[in-house]
Order: structure tokens, then C-alpha cells, then sequence
């Protein structure tokens, strides 16, 4: 079968990070692409073309693959033609600024996962429970000192999850805002709200300006560290990084530094992402929240679903090694294929009834921590911190409801709540 092609007014949207903060309007334009064009080609000026991925079989076949269909041969993210190019020259010829788990193809990938993998097992993450509780405990109790009222996104959700993780890794309580800040310049580098000063959405190389100066940033701030975990190794992540071997040596210095950096950026900011989701729907729905109150054991059923509804990361970029073919259609040797999680888990095929919240859908095989060899090494750990967290302030939220018009961040890649004001009562 032949390729088609998506009309370019219809898909251009999905290439413009402002569309995502429109949740109603973004979901529109992928539940068209489900029905009209599940598996079709996006021509977009100053792009390369793509082969769009819209519904949930076809996304979990490409990510089960991952011989066939790489991450790091070609930029992971959607960036512009000139973007990329600025890459290469940034990076000496490669393809993306970052060498993380994220960009990693076998064998190597399964190598450097391997060094935190033991770490992230659920037995390991179930030792962490009394320490994450207690953080979630701290973080309710300033959710009370609020008297009221407050931003539950820039208030708590951003700061909770950051916390826990970066304590893990190792970094001082004191740089932890420096890392917010550097999360926000990373996966929203166009929100006019969170990108860093001076950036400029509109420029087609933006984009890769901001990760640059992200990753120097990530590794003047870390190369000391590993120089200091290698002389004396510490209980924490950065210890166990830097001083980690991949076919028996050393990583490699990008690899090394973009492994501390994913785990300092999306470690928090997904978890994050999710829970200000869950609020903001407590906040609008008071049945949702008379109903976990009156049930506890709906509260992990509650966390699938929010995860789900939220999926953070929207979206991956693959390229195919080989001649592939997928829903009748002729995937090339090279070719760039756009996954989108965003509509994946919306999917009529997959979720009944996909846009309508319930805490008890059973089951719930949604891919918002990916699937396959890539899925996300710290979901265990997410699932912990929502669970406790919400185990905590559930018995003492009386009542919930928006204070003013809650705000999405404007990001192609990594998207949430970036404000979520609400009215409440606590005891």
C-alpha cells in the first residue's frame, strides 16, 4: 500500500509546542489522526518527514523492537532540519546532545541500564518507603500551612517528587531549585513562563541552544561530583554513576553526564506532571475524591489512570535500520517515525470509553512509562511517591475545588500542569 499523506494544516499543530497547553484542541487533532490517518507521513516545512504513529498497537510493536527501530541514530525528539544540524556541530557529528538511557541503541543501552537497574527493582524501591513517606508527609503538612489555598503544581507537585530523587542522587538541598530551573529550561523550552531568559521559541534553532547550554550546565555542575564520588564513593546514585563500568570501563563522558541528567530532569518532572494531573482532576471531579476517601485501595487504580490521562512524555522519535512493514504500509530503511504516547493512550481501540477518568479501569496497559526495553527504569519508584503521597493527604483533604483556570505547559516533548491553583480543606 501506498503512503498517505497527513494535509499539512492538519498536522502542523503537533510541531508547534504552544498546541500542547490546548489539551481539548490537541486531543481533537490525534483523535482525527486515529480515525483518518493512523499511520501516515507529516511533511512540515523546516522538518524532515514522518511517518506519525497514532494508535496503541502499532507504538507498542515499533518500541518492542528496538533492533529495528532506534532512538539514537537520529534525534530522539522532534527538532527542526536546522536544529539537528546544530547538533552535530555542537556534538562533533552525532545526532543528539544528550547520550542518555534515552538515546541509547543495543548493546548499549542494555549496558549502561544495567548499572542502575538492580537499584530501581521493586524489592530495592520497597526499602525506600519509609524515607519517601516521610518527604510526602513534609510536603502535605506545607500543603496545610498554606491556609487554604495555593498552587498546587508550582507549590508541592514540582517539589515533592524533586526532593525525593534528588536526595537519592546525592545533589544538596540547596542546589535543588537550580535543578528545577534547569528541568524547566530543558523540557519547556518554549514556554513563555518556563524557558530560560532570553530564549526564543520562534528561532528553528532554539531549541538546540537550550540543550546545550543545559547539558554544560548539567556538567559543570556535575563534573565535580563524579570527580568526588570516584575518591570517595557514597551511599547515593551519583556514586553508583560515576563510578559505573559498561563492558567493563568507564562510561563514556556524555554518556556519563546525560545518564545524571535524566535522572535529575525526568526522574522528578513526569512524577511531577502526574500528580498536579491528579489534583487538578480531585479539583474539578468531588465525586473522584468522595470516592477514594470512601475507598483507599482505589488509590493505586487512581495512579494508573492519572497516568494515563496525563502521559507526560507525548513523545519519541525512532528511525527504522531496515525495511519494515507496519498497518499495510511501507516503512524505509532510515525512515524518521513520530510515536505518540498522547494518543496512544487515548486510543478507542485499546480504552473504552478513552476520555472519561476512571480510577478502576482494569486493566489499565497504558504506555505512559513506555514499553519494551526503553520502559522507564524509575516507574517503580513513581508509582511509590504517588501512592504515599497520596495514602498521606487523601485522610486529611476535607474538600478540593479550583481557585482560578489551571494551566498546561507549552512543550511538544514533556508536558504537564504548570499551574493548578485550588481552594481546600484540610485537618
Amino acid at each position: 500500500m501506498t503512503a498517505s499523506i497527513i494535509p499539512t494544516e492538519l498536522i502542523a499543530p503537533a510541531f508547534n509546542p504552544a498546541s500542547f497547553a490546548n489539551r481539548s484542541e490537541i486531543h481533537a487533532l490525534f483523535t482525527r489522526l486515529r480515525r483518518d490517518y493512523p499511520l501516515a507521513i507529516a511533511e512540515v516545512p523546516g522538518f524532515d518527514p514522518h511517518w506519525i504513529v497514532t494508535r496503541w498497537s502499532d507504538l507498542r510493536e515499533i518500541t518492542r523492537q528496538d533492533e529495528i527501530f532506534h532512538g539514537g541514530d537520529r534525534s530522539k525528539t522532534l527538532i527542526s532540519q536546522a536544529g539537528e544540524q546544530l547538533v552535530m556541530q555542537y556534538t562533533g557529528g552525532q545526532h543528539n546532545i544528550f547520550r542518555s538511557l534515552v538515546q541509547l541503541d543495543p548493546p548499549e543501552h542494555r549496558a549502561y541500564r544495567d548499572v542502575l537497574a538492580a537499584t530501581f527493582m521493586p524489592n530495592n524501591i520497597k526499602g525506600l518507603t519509609d524515607s519517601v513517606r516521610a518527604t510526602a508527609e513534609k510536603y502535605v503538612d506545607r500543603m496545610a500551612e498554606h491556609g487554604g489555598s495555593c498552587d498546587f503544581a508550582t507549590d508541592i507537585a514540582f517539589r515533592y517528587p524533586l526532593k525525593v530523587v534528588l536526595d537519592l542522587i546525592g545533589v544538596p538541598a540547596q542546589d535543588h531549585e537550580k535543578m528545577l530551573q534547569l528541568t524547566q529550561w530543558l523540557f519547556t523550552w518554549a514556554d513563555p513562563d518556563l524557558k530560560r531568559p532570553g530564549a526564543d521559541p520562534s528561532n528553528p534553532i532554539e531549541i538546540t541552544e537550550t540543550w546545550n547550554i543545559v547539558y554544560n550546565s548539567f556538567k559543570e555542575y556535575y563534573d565535580p561530583i563524579i570527580e568526588n564520588r570516584r575518591a570517595h564513593p557514597r551511599d547515593d546514585i551519583a556514586s553508583l554513576i560515576a563510578n559505573g563500568k559498561v563492558f567493563g570501563n568507564p562510561m563514556e563522558e556524555r554518556a556519563m553526564i546525560s545518564y545524571l541528567i535524566i535522572a535529575s530532569t525526568a526522574g522528578h518532572d513526569t512524577t511531577s506532571a502526574t500528580t498536579a494531573t491528579g489534583m487538578w482532576l480531585l479539583a474539578e471531579q468531588p465525586e473522584l475524591l468522595a470516592r477514594l476517601k470512601a475507598d483507599p485501595q482505589l488509590i493505586p487504580g487512581f495512579i494508573e489512570e492519572s497516568i494515563r490521562w496525563a502521559t507526560p512524555v507525548q513523545h519519541f522519535i525512532r528511525s527504522a535500520t531496515v525495511d519494515y512493514e507496519l498497518r499495510g504500509r511501507q516503512i524505509k530503511e532510515g525512515d524518521l517515525i513520530y510515536l505518540s504516547y498522547l494518543s496512544a493512550n487515548r486510543d478507542e481501540e485499546k480504552f473504552e470509553d478513552p476520555f472519561t477518568f476512571r480510577p478502576d479501569r482494569t486493566p489499565n496497559q497504558h504506555v505512559g512509562f513506555g514499553y519494551g526495553g526503553h520502559i522507564c527504569l524509575g516507574q517503580h519508584l513513581a508509582r511509590l511517591e504517588m501512592r504515599l503521597f497520596w495514602e498521606t493527604l487523601l485522610p486529611r483533604l476535607e474538600s478540593v475545588e479550583m481557585a482560578g483556570e489551571g494551566q498546561m505547559a507549552q512543550s511538544e516533548f514533556v508536558s504537564g500542569p504548570k499551574s493548578v491553583p485550588i481552594r481546600f480543606k484540610m485537618h
